[in-house]
């Protein structure tokens, strides 16, 4: 199985780098863009020109995205490449929408009519249940999540190169490995974001009408507690306001996972069984590639949002 960097230079002249020293690709379901970081054999790359990354393995398109870093190096007559990517759609947080109420909302026109970004599309959806209130700071992707909760009580995630999704995939691929298959597979905890207790101040600005402890968290010994303002998201409903934080605070809090050699075409939202695993949706997937291969680790997640 091989794996190949695309770049596009300005003016739309391409170069193709097959001599992959070694790479690292992740993708996860709560980071709204995909990673590439790899070492290369150079063949003289402008690195001044480059414009758009893509990455292929298997002759599968992965990545398509921008250049965060792009060092060349030459050392006793070889020149080594340095690639740091992160998808279009890392663009969704790096954009600020202006401040307001914004009724009769839906993902379509959202994407289609506040801030275009290139090659960043969306599930097709003309649904404009609810309201999003953008407050001074806030970005294009924390409207999208809010937007995505009030209308699906799920997490937006990116499926594909650079195409944002609220609900799960329609038509996901089904894969299935047997023991024999896997290079490993394993559990894994983390609680490193978890938060015991959540309080919201109403709209006099004072405290001890919305609380929200986690009976999940504190029976672990954890105490950790967030005051917020009243988040103008929810007046609808402000106890939704906390447990959209309590939700998206134990996001990814236990892991499942497995590893194969090669990599056979997953993404975000594909159905996956190995092990205790049985038909649950993938959540994160990470590729690597050295000298002893290509290795794709896929993992799902048992949070208040997934499974």
């Amino acid at each position: 199985m091989t794996a190949e960097i695309v770049f596009t230079h300005l003016g739309g002249v391409t170069t193709t780098v097959s001599r992959i020293i070694s790479f690292s690709f992740r993708k996860e379901a709560y980071t709204p863009y995909t990673e590439l970081n790899a070492v290369f054999e150079d063949g003289g790359t402008d690195t001044g020109t480059v414009t758009e990354v893509r990455f292929f393995v298997g002759g599968v398109l992965i990545h398509h995205g921008i250049v965060d870093k792009l060092t060349v190096t030459e050392r006793n007559g070889c020149r080594t490449g340095l690639l740091s990517s992160r998808s279009f759609s890392c663009m969704l947080m790096q954009n600020q929408m202006e401040p307001g109420l914004y009724t009769r909302i839906s993902i379509n026109k959202l994407m289609d009519n506040m801030l275009p970004i290139p090659y960043v599309t969306h599930e097709n959806s003309a649904d404009e249940t609810g309201y999003i209130y953008v407050k001074q700071g806030s970005t294009l992707w924390d409207s999208l999540a809010n937007l995505a909760y009030k209308q699906l009580g799920r997490y937006p995630y990116i499926r594909g190169t650079n195409c944002v999704m609220f609900s799960e995939a329609a038509f996901p691929g089904e894969y299935s490995y047997t023991p024999q298959e896997l290079l490993s597979q394993g559990r894994e905890v983390s609680e490193k974001r978890l938060e015991s207790d959540f309080h919201m101040a109403d709209i006099n600005g004072d405290y001890g009408t919305y609380d929200l402890n986690d009976p999940d968290v504190s029976v672990r010994s954890i105490v950790r507690h967030r005051y917020f303002e009243l988040d103008r998201q929810y007046l609808y409903d402000p106890q939704s306001a906390l447990v959209f934080r309590d939700r998206y605070a134990c996001r990814g809090w236990r892991r499942i996972f497995c590893s194969y050699s090669g990599y056979n075409g997953e993404d975000i939202s594909d159905i996956v069984s190995f092990g205790d695993v049985s038909g649950e949706r993938i959540c994160a997937l990470r590729i690597t590639g050295g000298k002893r291969g290509i290795v794709t680790e896929l993992s799902v997640y048992h949070d208040r949002f997934c499974n």
